[in-house]
């Protein structure tokens, strides 16, 4: 990033308002998303050991498939985010439109391609003969939600540009409750079984859906925006996601060979690998929220050909991942003999996850800076770059890791290796932003 003069304090303070205003209720919206398999599981665990089998296969495939489409989200924020900066809001909410119709269209064609294959995929992921067919029924409800669960990432891309991320918490908590209410109610009450847990979460996903059109199409309203599908501004809100999607597929793609490296390395490598990916998961969900917030103040400051404001908010929220990622590395270290024994009695699991686990600790102020600039980058709708960047972050990544067996590494070597994956994203998005060609001002990248 070129350097800038520090911003003032009362600047700082500005920045710190907006980046906490945004960040907090974010993350608890993050947080309340993995819940949803968190009560299907727990529901169905009493059920029996093959159905939370059935489950879990079921629900790998469905976060597979959803978190693909993560772009509705991303790529909807910067766009609504620029227009607001703009000063307007019914370009901005008709932005937002466009993004809610293409993940209906997305959808659509995902239930008419998974419904089908939902057997070769249960099969391809596995299942044993008594899991597959409790997989299969789950697979094949839950694959009519896709369309609410896409329509929900493209809503909450429209709220975070609008500079709104409480609604988004409260939706989530709504939709939390309902569906733990509707799960109870339908797997015992009703006597569904597995396929009340997936009515339950199909509705509670409607539900939000709906919660989030009746905020938009009220905004719409308000302001006079159209409601009425563009054929153009859905073809642009694909365009803007094609980058996002490739650099999403390439950090699942990251993800599944460290878990097949994991693999090969033995069970309790895998056992602890696993371990040690559900932290990581939880502390991403800390430093995404500042990601989120950087999406929504960039791409408003833009908007409103405020350079200056962006480079500022920009070097602001670099300084709050650095400080968020040493705090989340130092309570990894302080609180390890409080979490490893929630999730492992084992002691070959221990001596094995715990060297690993320093590792992320140590990689953590990494990481913060990693999560803060590529959200800066997408506020900027910087998507061409960030795919290209994370291409060359899968190449260097994927040799180092795959020899990480054969040259007799453990788990400690492989997450040595993913700390190499962060720094690669580190420097290539460093070098990005320094160099100043992602500020692009106007309502319009």
């Amino acid at each position: 990033m070129t350097q800038a003069p520090a911003p003032p304090k009362n600047g700082r303070r500005r920045h710190d308002r907006e980046i906490i205003a945004l960040a907090v209720p974010a993350f608890g919206a993050l947080v309340a998303e993995p819940l949803f398999v968190m009560v299907d599981s727990a529901v169905v665990g009493h059920l029996g050991t093959p159905q939370l089998a059935g489950l879990g296969i079921a629900a790998a495939l469905l976060m597979t498939a959803v978190s693909i489409f993560v772009f509705l989200a991303y790529a909807t924020t910067a766009a609504v985010a620029r227009r607001v900066g703009a000063g307007d809001l019914p370009a901005a909410i008709r932005q937002g439109m466009d993004g809610i119709w293409l993940a209906l269209l997305l959808g659509a064609a995902v239930v008419a391609l998974a419904m089908p294959t939902a057997p070769w995929l249960v099969d391809a992921f596995g299942a044993s003969d008594t899991a597959a067919p409790y997989a299969i029924t789950y697979l094949r409800i839950s694959i009519l939600g896709i369309p609410a669960m896409l329509v929900v990432l493209a809503a909450t891309g429209v709220l975070r540009g609008l500079q709104d991320t409480r609604t988004p918490l409260y939706v989530a908590i709504a939709g939390f409750t309902a569906n733990a209410v509707l799960n109870v109610t339908l797997v015992y009450g009703a006597g569904l079984g597995i396929a009340g847990s997936a009515w339950g979460t199909v509705i509670a996903q409607a539900g939000m859906a709906a919660a989030y059109l009746v905020v938009v199409i009220r905004g719409a309203r308000k302001h006079g925006a159209s409601l009425r599908p563009d054929a153009a501004g859905i073809r642009a809100s694909a365009r803007a996601g094609v980058p996002l999607l490739i650099r999403t597929l390439s950090l699942r793609a990251v993800l599944m060979i460290a878990t097949a490296v994991a693999a090969r390395l033995g069970d309790a490598d895998i056992a602890a690998h696993q371990i040690i990916l559900s932290l990581w998961s939880l502390t991403a969900f800390a430093l995404d929220a500042i990601a989120i917030a950087g999406q929504a103040i960039i791409g408003r400051y833009l908007g409103a050909d405020d350079e200056k404001g962006a480079r500022e908010a920009c070097r602001r929220m670099v300084e709050w991942g650095i400080g968020c990622g040493i705090v989340l590395g130092v309570l990894i270290v302080l609180t390890r003999p409080l979490f490893i024994p929630l999730f492992t009695s084992d002691p070959s699991v221990k001596d094995t996850l715990l060297p690993a686990l320093l590792v992320v600790a140590v990689s953590q102020p990494i990481a913060g800076v990693v999560f803060v600039l590529d959200g800066v980058l997408m506020g900027a709708g910087d998507g061409r770059y960030l795919a290209w960047a994370m291409l060359v972050t899968l190449a260097v990544f994927a040799p180092v890791a795959l020899l990480v067996p054969s040259l007799g590494g453990g788990l400690t070597a492989l997450w040595w290796a993913m700390t190499l994956m962060m720094a690669v994203r580190l420097i290539t998005l460093w070098l990005r932003t320094r160099s100043g060609r992602w500020i692009v001002t106007g309502a319009t990248r």
